[in-house]
């Protein structure tokens, strides 16, 4: 009997877990949570079966829920790495994971890019009359002032791309067990991806515009701010990987954690090209320059 439950192919069959469990519940806290917060700041009431929801914590406490549950989850994913289940096959789903993910990522930023075009196409959209009304016909609307392209967006551009060249380097390293080489790559590329950030809150925090002055605003933030959170995570998942190559982890054979948080830094660079040059520069194009 003791050979019946011998390992004879390369799948993996995990242990029972907590976490999709858990990740359930988390979300649906964390549901709950967001629509009591968002009426808590409108001065509101959400009440479900006479209980007051209109509060900040119950949102707090799913979001703790969620980072409590990716913590362990992908704590558990790496633990498995590290005793020998990532065989040849499971790798390769890993990897279709991930490039699974980062398609709905891309669909998720098509629908900010359809919002920002509709609304530059076609400002003086008859159908729409509010539209029109706003906008005054014209793209970017009356009185807009819009950011200097080749300043502050600018220089983030060159951030990004730069860090997508560190990335690469920390990653050649790898390949070839340049320990160094990996550290030093991931550390540059980390602190770029830092001060992109900062950059950005400082662009947002001297805007000449606000979220809700116009349509300009509305989709200028929701584009441009959505791929400031990505940029965070990013930061955040290269800052993982840096800890964990600091501990020893990763070899030139098995390195996916690596290699998926390469593979989002590089969707990262990408989105933000097209958001410089579409946003940026065409979507301001003829508009004046705010100053100061």
């Amino acid at each position: 009997m003791a050979g019946a439950h011998q390992k004879n192919h390369d799948y993996h069959i995990i242990d029972p877990s907590p976490w999709p469990l858990l990740a359930s519940i988390g979300a649906f806290i964390l549901a709950l949570g967001g629509i009591g917060y968002m009426r808590y700041l409108s001065g509101g009431s959400f009440k479900i079966f006479g209980l007051e929801l209109a509060n900040p914590w119950i949102f707090l406490i799913g979001l703790a829920i969620i980072l409590y549950t990716m913590f362990g989850w992908w704590s558990d994913t790496i633990k498995e790495g590290r005793e020998g289940h990532h065989t040849r096959v499971v790798s390769l789903h890993l990897r279709y994971g991930m490039i699974m993910f980062i398609a709905s990522e891309v669909m998720f930023f098509a629908a900010w890019f359809w919002a920002f075009f509709d609304a530059s196409l076609f400002p003086g959209e008859a159908i729409q009359a509010a539209r029109a009304q706003y906008t005054g016909g014209v793209w970017p609307p009356q009185g807009i002032e819009v950011l200097d392209p080749w300043h502050l967006p600018l220089y983030n551009t060159v951030i990004l791309l730069l860090s997508g060249t560190t990335v690469t380097w920390a990653h050649h390293a790898l390949l070839h067990n340049d320990r160094k080489g990996l550290i030093y790559g991931l550390v540059l590329t980390v602190l770029l991806g830092v001060l992109f950030s900062f950059v950005q809150g400082y662009e947002y925090a001297h805007a000449p515009f606000a979220f809700k002055d116009s349509i300009y605003g509305a989709t200028f933030f929701m584009a441009t701010g959505f791929h400031g959170f990505h940029v965070l995570v990013g930061t955040i998942f290269l800052l993982v990987c840096l800890f964990r190559a600091l501990a020893g982890g990763f070899t030139p054979q098995h390195h996916f954690g690596f290699e998926a948080a390469a593979w989002y830094w590089h969707f990262v660079d990408v989105v933000w090209l097209f958001l410089f040059f579409s946003i940026y520069i065409w979507g301001g194009w003829g508009a004046p320059i705010a100053h100061g």
